[in-house]
C-alpha cells in the first residue's frame, strides 16, 4: 500500500496546526457565551468546554508529556480532561468565559508552533512515539472536535458557521431525478484490512493490518437515499415491529421515533428537513442523515437488504480486483493491491469527495464520480458517514497507543462507521480509518449503504 504525503517538517505541521485553529475559531466566532454552554444534552458538550478541551489536549500531549514543560492553566486538568470528568458534570464545572477561552486557546497553539521550544527542525522518520506523533495525535484530535462542534451546532439548532474555506458548488444542489447505479459485485477473496506500520501515522485501532478472508457479495454503488428512506418511514416502517431488532425496537419505543429526527411533514404531505435553523425540502437524492444504527437496521429489513461487515466495506473501497484470464475479475488474493482511497492514493480533491466544509452540506449520491472506487462504488469517503453492521472491537495483537483512551474503553457496546462525511477534513479520512459511535446516536453526520441478501 502507498503511504500518505508525510508532514515531514516541524513546519508543515505547525502549518496544520494552524489552519485547524482557524477553523475551530470559525465555527464558534459567531456564538455568545450562553450559546457556548448551550443546554445539557446527553449527546454533546457545551462549547465552551470543547474548545478548551481540545486546547488542553495538545498541551497535555506537546508541551508537558513530550516537552517537558509545567501546565499553563494550575486546574485544567479538573476543567478539561475528558477521561477523568463525566459528561454530565461538564455544565457545572467554573469553565472561563469565552474570551478567557480563547486567550488560553491560541496561548497553547503560540507556545507549540515557537520554534524556541523545539529542538528540531526535521521531524524524526521513526516508528517510535516522537514530537511527530504528538503533534499529529493533536492535529487529528482537533479535526475530530471540528467535526464534533459542527454537528452540535446542528442539533441545538444555531444557523450554519461560516466556514472560509466552503465553496458551495453545483453538486450540492438536488438533481431532481432518481439515477440508482445498482450494485456492484465484489468476488471476495481474502485481503490485508487494516493498516500497516509503513503509513507515517496509524490509530491504534487500526493496528495492524491482517488478512481476513470475504464471501462474495454485492454492495450498493451508492449511500440510501432520503427519497429511500422517505419510502420506508411512509410505508408506516416505524410503526411495524417486524423490521427492528429487540434492542432497536426498545430504543424506538423509549422516544417514540416514527421519522428520522430532523424531518417534519407538512399538511401538504411534502416533507422537510432542519438544516441547522432552517426547514428546507428533503433532498431526495442527498443521503439519508442523521439515522442511527437501529433505523438502518429496520431499512435494511424492510428492503430485504443488509449492512455490510467492516471488513466488506474496506474491500469494496480499497482493493483493486485481480484479473484472471482474458482479463476477468477473480477472486481476490492477500496480494492484491489496496488504495489509500477509493480512486487510488492521490490525496482528495473536490472532484472526487465531498470533505472540509467546501459544500456546506451533503450532494446528490450520485455525484463525484471521479471519487469511484475500482468496483465502482461512489462517495465511499465522503459526503456522509456509514455505518456497518460490525461491533467495534480490536484487531488481533491490539496493544493501544499513548493515548489509551481513544479506543480500548468503547470496544464491544459501539458500532463501526465508515468513509467520513462532508465536514470531515481530508487530512483525516482514508479507507483504512475507523470511526465508531453507540447505535442510537442519530445526531451525528450518518447514513448507511446496503448490500444483498
Amino acid at each position: 500500500m502507498a503511504t500518505l504525503p508525510s508532514l515531514s517538517t516541524l513546519e508543515h505541521l505547525f502549518a496544520a496546526l494552524e489552519e485547524a485553529r482557524a477553523r475551530t475559531l470559525e465555527l464558534i466566532d459567531d456564538l455568545s457565551d450562553e450559546q457556548m454552554i448551550g443546554p445539557r444534552l446527553a449527546i454533546v458538550n457545551p462549547l465552551r468546554w470543547e474548545i478548551g478541551h481540545v486546547a488542553w489536549f495538545q498541551e497535555y500531549w506537546v508541551l508537558r508529556h513530550f516537552r517537558g514543560l509545567p501546565p499553563i492553566l494550575p486546574e485544567g486538568d479538573k476543567l478539561y480532561d475528558s477521561a477523568r470528568i463525566p459528561h454530565d458534570t461538564r455544565w457545572d464545572l467554573p469553565l472561563p468565559s469565552k474570551a478567557e477561552t480563547l486567550k488560553y486557546v491560541l496561548q497553547v497553539l503560540e507556545r507549540i508552533t515557537n520554534p524556541s521550544h523545539s529542538a528540531s527542525r526535521t521531524v524524526k522518520e521513526t516508528n517510535d512515539y516522537h514530537e511527530d506523533y504528538f503533534l499529529k495525535l493533536a492535529l487529528y484530535h482537533e479535526y475530530m472536535h471540528a467535526e464534533a462542534i459542527t454537528y452540535t451546532r446542528q442539533t441545538l439548532g444555531y444557523p450554519a458557521p461560516r466556514i472560509g474555506i466552503a465553496q458551495r458548488g453545483k453538486a450540492q444542489n438536488d438533481s431532481g431525478h432518481s439515477a440508482s447505479l445498482g450494485d456492484a459485485e465484489i468476488p471476495g477473496g481474502t485481503f490485508l484490512m487494516g493498516s500497516t506500520p509503513d503509513m507515517p501515522f496509524v490509530f491504534d485501532n487500526e493496528q495492524w493490518a491482517h488478512e481476513v478472508r470475504v464471501e462474495p457479495f454485492r454492495i450498493a454503488r451508492t449511500a440510501v437515499t432520503n427519497g429511500e428512506f422517505m419510502n420506508f418511514v411512509e410505508d408506516g416502517g416505524y410503526q411495524r415491529r417486524e423490521w427492528w431488532s429487540p434492542d432497536g425496537w426498545a430504543w424506538r419505543e423509549a422516544v417514540q421515533a416514527d421519522r428520522p429526527v430532523y424531518w417534519k411533514r407538512e399538511a401538504n404531505g411534502r416533507w422537510l428537513r432542519r438544516n441547522f435553523d432552517r426547514w428546507v425540502r428533503l433532498e431526495e437524492r442527498h443521503p439519508a442523515l442523521h439515522v442511527n444504527w437501529y433505523e438502518a437496521d429496520a431499512y435494511c429489513r424492510w428492503a430485504h437488504r443488509r449492512l455490510p461487515t467492516e471488513a466488506e466495506w474496506e474491500m469494496a473501497a480499497s482493493v483493486e480486483p485481480a484479473s484472471g484470464p482474458n482479463g476477468v475479475s477473480s477472486a481476490l488474493r492477500t496480494s492484491s493491491r489496496k488504495r489509500l482511497f477509493p480512486w487510488g492514493d492521490d490525496l482528495p480533491t473536490p472532484d472526487r469527495a465531498n470533505l472540509d466544509w467546501r459544500s456546506m452540506g451533503c450532494v446528490d449520491v450520485d455525484a463525484l464520480p471521479a471519487g469511484d472506487s475500482s468496483y465502482g462504488c461512489r462517495q465511499m469517503i465522503g459526503n456522509v458517514w456509514e455505518w456497518t453492521a460490525t461491533d467495534f472491537g480490536p484487531y488481533p495483537g491490539f496493544s493501544p497507543g499513548p493515548y489509551k483512551e481513544y479506543s480500548a474503553p468503547w470496544f464491544g457496546d459501539h458500532k463501526v462507521l465508515r468513509g467520513g462525511c462532508w465536514v470531515t477534513r481530508s487530512g483525516l479520512i482514508r479507507n483504512n480509518y475507523r470511526n465508531f459511535y453507540k447505535p442510537h446516536r442519530r445526531d451525528v453526520w450518518a447514513g448507511f449503504r446496503t448490500c444483498a441478501l
